[in-house]
């Protein structure tokens, strides 16, 4: 986005009217916004309109925002809530042939289900629940999951620009409470600059209009917001230090890129080594994310390791195998730099772009 991009702060006395992505809402600021509102804003997509408490005369527009995803994403909902019917049908030890004839379904039907392909409506789920025998507060819960996995996540207005893997990936990353990052070739996309982010996507959409590219910016820019989330998203990354030397774009992109780096370096949050050039190298593999959940409604859910392709990605879930790359990042952390020698490994970086 150009320099010229207007900054506001706004008072917290103000209430923000907000047609977002089609959904209309009213509330405080704080609720849109992390705290208070200042810096720079990116999605084009919503109407921000700003009146003082009690007057509906709007005191301005904003025709773009940054909001602050909220933990809670409707892929991992459904499958959270696949995973649990299942686990409530084999514990009622009854076949799915069986619930399929007793809620009158094909059997099909009931597989989407149990497989986190489509959500059952309020109705078909209190009546499988009494087929299992869930009632009170555990059948509310799971009532309440259902309806979250019928919610559109932010990242749907982006489907025009979207492939399907990365609004996937998008959608894990939502919900998830913590995230590990090794990134041998270029930073991570939640700590790319828009002007470093704008020219991967550029390198590795070339056949991609110019229009989409500006419109995956926007999607980049906005899943950082998850940083600053609350409860705060824990993340943990290692760089190669070949990151901080490998250009992309001109020498300005490059070093507002590494200064990003140092500034975001410091968030409690965020754990930020690089692995040196000549250190012990302990996972000859390409980049990898690793994915970890918490609880919601009381249901678990396990961890997701995710490998993205130049035009397709896989995610591994098996408990072996994501064990490894568990294993894997922790080896990756003890060959890297500790986060302070990681600082000065930047600094010195620095000098190659000035």
């Amino acid at each position: 986005m150009a320099s010229s991009t207007p900054r506001l702060k706004l008072p917290c006395a103000l209430s923000v009217g907000v047609q977002y992505f089609g959904a209309s809402s009213i509330g405080n600021c704080n609720r849109y916004f992390n705290k208070s509102f200042s810096g720079p804003i990116y999605s084009r997509s919503a109407r921000i309109i700003i009146a003082d408490q009690g007057n509906t005369k709007p005191y301005g527009f904003l025709w773009s925002v940054t909001p602050v995803p909220e933990p809670a994403s409707p892929i991992v909902r459904r499958k959270r809530l696949a995973a649990e019917l299942r686990r409530l049908r084999e514990r009622s030890d009854v076949t799915g042939e069986f619930i399929a004839a007793r809620m009158h379904w094909s059997t099909s039907k009931l597989s989407r289900i149990e497989n986190a392909h489509t959500t059952p409506r309020p109705a078909e789920i209190k009546k499988l629940l009494l087929l299992y025998g869930v009632d009170g507060p555990e059948a509310d819960e799971l009532a309440a999951l259902a309806q979250e996995a019928n919610r559109k996540g932010w990242w749907k207005a982006y489907s025009d620009a979207l492939p399907g893997f990365h609004a996937a990936f998008i959608g894990l990353e939502a919900e998830a409470t913590s995230s590990s990052h090794w990134a041998p070739e270029v930073v991570s996309g939640l700590l790319q600059t828009e002007d470093y982010a704008r020219e991967v996507i550029r390198t590795t959409s070339s056949s991609v209009p110019p229009g989409e590219i500006e419109r995956m910016v926007e999607v980049r820019m906005v899943r950082q917001q998850i940083l600053k989330r609350d409860p705060p998203f824990e993340l943990a990354v290692v760089l190669d230090e070949s990151v901080l030397l490998r250009r992309v774009g001109d020498n300005t992109v490059m070093r507002l890129q590494l200064k990003r780096l140092l500034e975001i370096s410091e968030m409690t949050n965020l754990s930020l080594r690089i692995l040196p050039l000549d250190a012990y190298h302990p996972v000859l593999a390409g980049a990898f994310v690793l994915l970890q959940f918490g609880q919601a409604h009381d249901i678990g859910y396990h961890d997701i390791a995710y490998i993205e392709h130049f035009t397709d990605s896989v995610y591994i879930e098996a408990e072996r195998d994501t064990f490894q790359y568990k294993i894997g990042f922790a080896r990756l952390c003890e060959s890297s730099l500790d986060t302070h020698q990681s600082r000065e490994k930047i600094v010195q970086a620095q000098t190659k772009w000035d």
